[in-house]
């Protein structure tokens, strides 16, 4: 497995459980703010990562300098706060 997504998925479990905690009740609970965020992260990491160009063109070098594992840890962040914060909204509009 690729350290850069490893790190974007991690990020993205705590983006989707801090998110979950400001949500109040449209949180989905510990596990489901984890799994959205797990998913958030891997596709928000990914995104910002092909959009920064620094997909396979580091990879190559590595990959791990200070830049690119900041990119992932907030792209993953992010990912995973806003995919939770979505499905909390949706969970909560559904249940109407």
């Amino acid at each position: 497995m690729d350290i850069g997504l490893l790190i974007q998925l991690i990020s993205g479990v705590v983006g989707g459980n801090v998110a979950g905690s400001q949500l109040g009740e449209k949180s989905l609970g510990t596990l489901g703010n984890s799994l959205a965020g797990l998913v958030g992260g891997g596709l928000g990491g990914q995104i910002l990562t092909a959009l920064l160009g620094m997909g396979a063109a580091s990879a190559g070098g590595g990959g791990l300098d200070l830049g690119s594992i900041v990119a992932q840890l907030a792209g993953g962040g992010v990912g995973g706060a806003v995919l939770t914060a979505i499905i909390g909204m949706l969970k909560q509009n559904f249940a109407k």
